[in-house]
């Protein structure tokens, strides 16, 4: 079985676009830097590139420039036509460095061989043999399961109020949690699992920040290479035993599943249970700390949801336009093909900006107010469009709708203070830390009165 990571387009450090650019180029935001993004989606240039340069060759000096896309229908068509942007031919990931650069040596290419890189036919292959976990029936079953997590975190958050970091204490924690259980990752691994993912989020950080990182965490230098190698020795020897022994859960599927009728060879399982675990545990922790944001500054849909609790599926639908959580994904055209009458030359690079295109005034109408009654307010595009849509939208939603109803119920005043701390990174907007008062501003724990 062929490996993606043995035929991956490297960046060849192309600055020209094979044809001429027919929009301008806006500069001024390095879209390939993760520190760029610790303030968040840079919404003003998207409005810009919207309206002026749709489809915009956009400088890159580290690897190759690229073809950015923000408007909301072009994003949608570029999804669809899986057959000229390809995901396998250069992977979601923006850049693809050259092999000697590929460090720790497992963990690059296990980013790659996985699902979410995949085209079809192989991509829905892959998919179906893996979709049991994520349909309604599997999602019911985990549902009394979550809502005691929910439960015994939001125990945790009142016993160290009324100031609280929301992110570390709750928004880590429950995604983490549920994907666990699907997985079938046994109670005395799971703390490993929180180790090997602070390690690399850390290393994210770590290249964009050298200094900042080893200031917070001196020893993250020497412990990371150990960290990954254990990691990896852990993935197989959990996929040999599920092989040999397999069980009710979504390790055991990924681990007898087939491509070409061939069992996955190691480097896919990496790349698959990793994909699971860390993609699904990004996207829906920061859609919960953003939701939290957006109900302190939008108080009047806050109200609203308080008022009728029934309301918080439209409020999550519309939390998830707004964050955004994951920020892009990245295609490569197979062929010369042309976009909103921009032509695109084969193998250039192609990326998908979905906060862009949840802004987009043409779709939804005063795109930067959170509106919950919205007529389509399910139409945005957090979790991508087409075959590649994301396959764990009905575990994010679930979570997100079922932490909400519990936290509204026990602290309806929650709020953020303004405090918050966004990880460099280029891929998901990463809210690390977002503090709240359980009890409104300045609120303080209410006093218990004995009756």
């Amino acid at each position: 079985m062929k490996l993606i990571s043995d035929e991956i387009l490297i960046d060849t450090g192309q600055q020209t676009p094979t044809h001429k650019a027919i929009y301008p180029t806006f500069e001024g935001f390095e879209f390939s830097n993760p520190s760029a993004w610790t303030n968040g989606h840079p919404f003003e240039l998207y409005k810009k590139m919207r309206e002026s340069a749709p489809v915009m060759w956009t400088p890159d000096k580290r690897l190759s420039s690229f073809w950015s896309v923000t408007r909301y229908d072009d994003i949608k068509a570029a999804e669809l036509a899986h057959s000229s942007f390809s995901s396998q031919r250069g992977s979601i990931n923006m850049g693809v460095p050259d092999r000697k650069e590929w460090r720790p040596e497992k963990l690059v290419p296990a980013a790659f061989n996985s699902l979410i890189n995949m085209d079809e036919p192989l991509h829905r292959e892959m998919r179906m043999q893996q979709s049991n976990f994520f349909f309604p029936a599997y999602v019911d079953t985990l549902r009394d399961k979550v809502g005691l997590k929910i439960d015994s975190l939001l125990d945790e958050l009142e016993k160290k109020g009324p100031v609280v970091d929301f992110a570390k204490l709750f928004s880590e924690e429950l995604p983490l949690f549920t994907l666990c259980e699907m997985l079938g990752i046994d109670e005395q691994d799971r703390p490993q699992v929180k180790v090997w993912m602070h390690h690399l989020e850390l290393a994210s950080q770590f290249l964009s920040n050298p200094w900042q990182t080893f200031f917070s965490e001196p020893l993250f230098p020497l412990r990371f290479n150990r960290v990954v190698s254990d990691m990896f020795a852990y993935g197989e020897r959990v996929m040999a035993d599920r092989r040999a022994n397999p069980r009710d859960d979504l390790l055991s599927v990924i681990a007898q599943s087939k491509l070409d009728d061939e069992l996955l060879p190691q480097e896919f399982l990496d790349g698959s249970w990793l994909l699971i675990i860390f993609a699904g545990n990004d996207t829906s922790r920061n859609s919960l700390s953003g939701t939290i944001r957006l109900m302190t500054e939008f108080q009047d849909q806050r109200a609203m949801v308080l008022d009728d609790p029934s309301l918080i599926p439209r409020m999550s639908e519309e939390a998830l336009r707004m964050v955004s959580p994951v920020m892009h994904m990245r295609r490569t055209a197979t062929e010369d093909v042309e976009l909103n009458g921009q032509l695109i030359g084969k193998d250039e690079k192609v990326v998908l900006w979905y906060g862009a295109a949840n802004r987009d005034a043409s779709v939804f109408p005063d795109p930067d107010v959170f509106n919950m009654h919205r007529d389509n307010v399910e139409k945005h595009l957090a979790f991508g469009h087409g075959v590649h849509k994301c396959l764990g939208a009905r575990i994010a939603k679930m979570q997100l709708r079922m932490a909400f109803e519990r936290i509204f119920d026990r602290f309806p005043d929650i709020a953020w203070t303004g405090k918050q701390k966004i990880s460099p990174n280029s891929l998901v907007h990463a809210i690390s830390s977002l503090q709240v008062n359980l009890y409104g501003v300045g609120g303080k724990r209410p006093v218990q009165v004995a009756v």
